[in-house]
């Protein structure tokens, strides 16, 4: 009997306590499968990360961990499908930079990226980039910049979906050098490119991975990584600082956050997977190839990037005047 009492004890404890996330038995999570969340479509840059993730974190959990794509409202709905999710480590969310620049920028919007969910990791990052047409004849953003002073408002420049980060160092690029140039948005870093490549549109911001190819084969010009340090994809690309014009880096984002409320040793179970995963050469490399750097930040360090992101790129979504309804 007293045997009895004192299991009945300890159990009533440890759900108390799982309650708070200073008890949980990490060993046996996860004992099914777990639904990431992407708030995008299919074959986009989010997807792609986030089904690398789930493919890794199925092998270390012996669980499956299932993409389910949930686009639509520029990555809210997805975002807001998790946020009402059970805080019980089943249910994870692959975001981007638009989690993060969508609060200042939609007229009303159902989520608040620190309220509402935990940080768990950054996973990798990619820096954007500037190209342009063969035609034009700038070769460096300093170069650039004399160009379009010299000619206000003929040069116009891509940029694949409002509010996305290659939209926001466009309009960055912009307000700092006081620029009189067009924004053409697109549905997509490929057309985006393609409409650069065409000459229809002589400068382009977009993520790296999509501009690789196109950088590669010649069919635009590199002009600079809008990033501290050169890629190893393309190593022969300098960067922002680099030509003298700091302040332009930019990165598109992808880490995993969960609704707020899980269980600490969840978050922190996820976390040391995800390090293991991008530790490994074989995924760096792959990364790498897709123009992403490998990131595997604290959940702490994760956080206090959002809220750093938040703040910069509301100033410049302010001073631009976007607004989504």
């Amino acid at each position: 009997m007293t045997t009895m009492i004192a299991w009945w004890r300890s159990a009533a404890l440890c759900a108390g306590l799982v309650v708070t996330g200073s008890c949980f038995a990490a060993d046996a999570y996860p004992d099914h499968k777990v639904r990431m969340i992407v708030p995008f479509s299919a074959g986009g840059p989010t997807d792609v990360i986030g089904r690398l993730v789930a493919e890794q974190l199925s092998n270390a959990f012996g669980q499956q961990v299932y993409v389910e794509d949930l686009p639509g409202a520029g990555g809210n709905l997805g975002v807001e499908t998790a946020k009402r999710a059970e805080p019980d480590g089943y249910t994870v969310l692959t975001v981007s930079t638009g989690f993060i620049i969508n609060p200042s920028m939609y007229t009303t919007i159902g989520y608040d990226p620190i309220k509402d969910f935990a940080a768990v990791s950054l996973v990798a990052a990619s820096p954007n980039v500037v190209t342009v047409h063969p035609s034009v004849p700038a070769k460096s953003l300093k170069e650039l910049i004399d160009l379009i002073r010299a000619s206000p408002g003929h040069y116009s420049f891509a940029q694949p979906a409002t509010g996305s980060t290659p939209h926001l160092a466009g309009e960055l690029f912009k307000q700092k050098f006081n620029l009189d140039m067009v924004m053409v948005p697109f549905s997509g870093a490929a057309l985006a490119v393609n409409s650069t490549m065409g000459g229809h549109t002589p400068i382009a911001f977009t993520a790296l991975p999509p501009a690789i190819g196109n950088i590669k084969d010649g069919s635009v010009r590199g002009i600079a990584i809008l990033a501290k340090q050169r890629v190893v994809s393309l190593p022969e690309l300098a960067t922002s600082e680099e030509e003298g014009v700091p302040g332009l880096e930019s990165d598109t984002l992808t880490g995993i956050v969960v609704p707020a409320g899980t269980p600490q040793a969840i978050i922190d179970k996820w976390h040391e997977a995800i390090a293991k995963m991008v530790a490994d050469p074989a995924i760096k490399a792959k990364l790498n190839a897709l123009g992403f750097i490998a990131v595997a930040s604290s959940p702490a360090e994760f956080s206090a990037r959002i809220k750093r992101e938040m703040a910069r790129w509301d100033m410049v979504v302010k001073a631009a005047g976007i607004h989504m309804d």
